[in-house]
């Protein structure tokens, strides 16, 4: 049987990190209005704003979320340029959506600490 991490350990890689819990249980924002979103943009702010980095965001961040929506739309009609996927990547980044974001950021999920 495997040892038990031990997130206080010196050596251990999850020292100082911030552990994101599952549910933040803060309600997610109302989508901006001045366009249409399509049900899959809707479906994916939902589930951007219930996701465990949303608990790190403040409504400051509702803009952010938004452009980063329009890349995803783009993405997923077939539109989007090079520029929307370099946009969209270093967006989800900044904001933790991916690994190197979470790394960067110094955040693990609940239960992977």
């Amino acid at each position: 049987m495997p040892k038990i991490r031990n997130p206080n350990s010196p050596h251990s890689r999850y020292k100082g990190l911030e552990v994101l819990p599952n549910d933040h249980g803060l309600p997610v924002p109302k989508l901006p209005s001045g366009r249409e979103w399509t049900r899959a943009e809707r479906d994916q702010w939902a589930q951007w704003w219930e996701s465990p980095q949303a608990g790190k965001w403040d409504e400051s961040y509702v803009p952010t979320v938004a452009v980063i929506l329009t890349y995803y739309g783009k993405i997923l009609d077939g539109t989007a340029t090079r520029d929307h996927l370099t946009e969209y990547r270093q967006l989800a980044t900044a904001l933790g959506l991916t690994a190197d974001g979470m790394k960067r950021l110094g955040w693990v999920f609940e239960g992977d600490e």
